[in-house]
């Protein structure tokens, strides 16, 4: 663990057990401890870095071992991890995570590491056109991409040789120290190496341009809250003034006339507090649908409307400012309750109407009498007579000039 590793622990373990925190923060999120654990680890690996002596100046990238050539990405670590720290001054985090960046960009231009365009870019006073961002995003971009592929290809590489070597039956070199490999491993760690560090010059880029606007605007919310007398807005601050407009609310409430002398005001209400679980339901209640005649809406000048207008020329002063189109007579609410009486008279009717056509006098059949027989009668004789008629004059029997002559 990081806490075990002391002062005087070797730069190798060092380093090894802040990268694998660093990787652990890209992956789930670390606990302060952690995070100021793994910077502190950072911190201590630059040191003996210094101390060491393993970069010059005066050096080219062909000078540095491979074995040190992943120290180079301290700085990198230290930037990204800094960042995450928990510290009030939001201000002084980003200035130091953007003094690593460019240690590290400083240090692999050392190097000949960085191209010529983004070095540019980044030591220029002013933002450029954009167009010219968009170019440099997108190169970056591309560089970036090709040094994805560059980091897959060499571990499907080695995942490959890997599985042959156990296949053969040979113990792999490439778990053990990485001074001891073959000079091919060896030129292909270099390659890793060397496209770890492409890539992560890329990332360095784009976040010295977040990191950067970010710092503006810290620096121009400082500045004006310097301008009024640092009145920094705190969240218990917040939490206060809600607090005073709750209990304002609750006693601007208690202390109003809760009557509503509307009754489809009152129904609304009612409804409202049924939906939203504040009243229980309560069945038999009723309001009178009946529209209730009130006075006629009047706009006009205070002094006017405020006052008992017994006159007729204080009526006429205050029906000047009247709306040209006639006002509502009831609200929504009103013509919803009139509709439903309505709907309940008509149902009852509908109910009388049905009762009275099922009842027994309605129903009832009508008894045979005297008439009804005769009426039948006759016309059962003329019945007979039409049979007997058909009977004696057959269908054709008297059109004989459609018969053939023989």
């Amino acid at each position: 663990m990081g806490e075990e590793l002391g002062e005087d622990a070797a730069l190798p373990a060092l380093f090894e057990r802040a990268v694998q925190l660093y990787n652990l923060s890209q992956t789930s999120t670390l606990s302060a401890e952690q995070v100021s654990g793994a910077v502190g680890l950072l911190e201590s690996c630059q040191e003996k870095i210094e101390q060491l002596g393993l970069f010059s100046a005066n050096e080219e990238k062909e000078d540095i071992s491979t074995a040190d050539l992943k120290y180079l990405l301290v700085p990198f670590y230290l930037a990204d991890l800094s960042e995450k720290v928990q510290s009030p001054d939001r201000l002084q985090l980003v200035r130091t995570s953007l003094s690593y960046l460019r240690a590290f960009i400083r240090r692999c231009d050392n190097y000949n590491l960085v191209p010529e365009g983004e070095l540019e870019a980044l030591t220029r006073d002013t933002p450029g056109s954009a167009e010219l961002r968009r170019m440099e995003k997108v190169a970056r971009f591309k560089r970036q991409r090709a040094a994805e592929a560059k980091l897959q290809e060499i571990k499907e590489r080695r995942e490959r040789r890997r599985r042959s070597t156990q296949a053969a039956g040979k113990t792999s070199t490439l778990e053990h120290g990485e001074e001891n490999l073959p000079d091919e491993d060896d030129e292909e760690e270099r390659e890793a190496q060397f496209a770890q560090l492409s890539f992560l010059l890329c990332k360095a880029f784009d976040q010295v341009d977040v990191l950067k606007k970010e710092e503006d605007m810290l620096v121009g919310v400082q500045d004006l809250q310097s301008k009024k007398g640092h009145d920094v807005i705190t969240r218990s601050m917040l939490d206060e003034r809600h607090a005073r407009a709750e209990l304002w609310h609750k006693q601007a409430a208690a202390s109003s006339n809760t009557i509503i002398r509307n009754p489809a005001l009152a129904a609304a209400a009612y409804g409202q507090d049924v939906i939203e679980g504040r009243a229980p339901v309560i069945r038999d209640i009723y309001h009178d649908p009946r529209p209730q005649q009130s006075k006629p809406l009047l706009f006009g000048p205070a002094s006017v409307l405020q006052g008992s207008m017994s006159t007729d020329r204080e009526r006429m002063v205050a029906e000047v400012f009247q709306p040209s189109h006639r006002l509502p007579t009831m609200s929504i609410e009103q013509a919803g309750l009139a509709e439903m009486e309505l709907m309940r008279k008509w149902n009852e009717q509908n109910a009388k109407l049905r009762e009275e056509a099922n009842s027994s006098w309605h129903i009832e059949k009508k008894q045979p009498g005297e008439d009804e027989g005769s009426d039948d009668e006759a016309a059962e004789y003329k019945a007979r007579a039409w049979d007997d008629w058909k009977d004696e004059n057959p269908r054709g029997a008297g059109n004989t000039s459609s018969k053939p002559v023989r």
